[in-house]
């Protein structure tokens, strides 16, 4: 192992990400059926699920600035962490619509704050060998597999009322990791950058943001309800949990891979491979949703439609976006495809899905992803933006 390998604080960046993403992997797939076995309807589902999407166009802008003037990342990583837990306290109170919808309103403007910091910090510390980012990055995954596997089986004996509690004790266990991980690597920034205008004004990094926008978008459906599909389809939540664990294994391996696929294939045409792949995957799910075996496939071709767009899409930001730069680039791409697209994904969602039924929706996603296809081909650049880099 080399000096750069031996400084990284790898277990400790990992646990976070093993917290962070096991309370996704019980919030995404099961909080929608929550909702649902509370006597929320489609369009309320929806409604709620686009908020906490909502808060990341907001929450990680405000906050990257922040960071990128005080250097303090961790601090806010930590401080959000916790505000987020304390927020949800207020789920148990009621289940009218207006309260949850505040409640989840002002926990997700501070659990959305935190993991775009916590990536600039990643890639900090990676410093030169940001290709391994997806080998820290995997344990975020394999916490996700956890939570969706085990609770499949454990919400079906116990009750979905249950899960409010589940994801509050996950909340404070990402509290507790982000008091682990070291600030120093983050506290000195290269400061080579060009005004913030400038890289946003440039015909690659629009084409990205746009592109990543109509991917998450695309995922509306998947990830408000996705759940509630396959179980009218006749799935146990058993079954649906081992569907949405099967998507994140075939993650995961791509995790573990990916420091190879890049120097081979290069970012911008894994990215179109992902966006291909994705709507492929959207196509099986809206017309073959009875077919157990192609819904097996489908969730494989998880390994595509986030795996290797997000590893290729965070490493194109972190290209892009230099010196103090860096939070910002990685709270714009959050803000922009998880929060405006994943927002208007399930918030439309919802409405389609209560005037066309599941089937069409998922077909509509596929073009989305589509469409984003020609973007990157057309605009999106596989290498470092120089004129971005030096100013000029």
């Amino acid at each position: 192992m080399d000096a750069a390998q031996h400084k990284l604080p790898y277990w400790r960046l990992s646990g976070f990400y093993f917290f962070y993403y096991a309370s996704l992997g019980a919030l995404l797939p099961y909080w929608g059926l929550y909702l649902d076995s509370v006597g929320f309807g489609a369009a309320e589902i929806g409604s709620l699920m686009a908020i906490i999407m909502a808060t990341k166009i907001v929450s990680p802008n405000i906050w990257a600035w922040i960071a990128d003037h005080t250097g303090k990342r961790m601090a806010i990583v930590r401080f959000g962490s916790l505000a987020a837990a304390i927020c949800f306290i207020g789920i148990f109170f009621t289940v009218q619509f207006w309260w949850l919808a505040f409640v989840m309103l002002l926990f997700s403007f501070f659990w959305n704050a935190a993991l775009p910091q916590f990536e600039a910090t990643t890639f900090n510390h990676l410093k030169t060998e940001i290709h391994r980012y997806s080998r820290v990055r995997l344990w975020g995954s394999i916490g996700f597999i956890i939570a969706v596997w085990g609770l499949g089986d454990v919400l079906d004996n116990i009750g979905m009322g249950y899960l409010p509690t589940i994801l509050l004790i996950l909340f404070f266990g990402i509290w507790v990791m982000s008091l682990l991980v070291p600030e120093d690597a983050v506290e000195h920034l290269p400061m080579d950058h060009a005004p913030l205008r400038k890289i946003l004004s440039h015909p690659a990094v629009l084409g990205l943001l746009v592109s990543c926008f109509l991917m998450q978008a695309s995922h509306g459906p998947y990830y408000t309800f996705y759940s509630i599909y396959m179980k009218e389809q006749g799935y146990s939540l058993g079954v649906i949990g081992t569907m949405w664990a099967v998507g994140v294994i075939a993650e995961v391996l791509v995790f573990w891979g990916m420091h190879r696929l890049v120097p081979v294939f290069g970012l911008k045409p894994l990215l179109i491979i992902s966006l291909l792949l994705a709507s492929l995957r959207w196509l099986l799910i809206g017309l073959f949703p009875a077919n157990g075996a192609i819904m097996f496939f489908a969730q494989c071709l998880h390994a595509a439609s986030f795996g290797i767009y997000h590893a290729a899409a965070i490493q194109l930001i972190h290209t892009y976006f230099k010196g103090r730069h860096q939070g910002k680039g990685q709270a714009l791409y959050s803000s922009l495809s998880f929060g405006a697209g994943g927002a208007a994904g399930s918030f439309l969602s919802g409405y389609a899905w209560q005037s066309m039924g599941g089937n069409v929706t998922f077909m509509v996603a596929a073009l989305s992803s589509l469409l984003a296809v020609f973007i990157v081909w057309r605009y999106v650049e596989d290498k470092p933006l120089s004129p971005l880099n030096t100013g000029r």
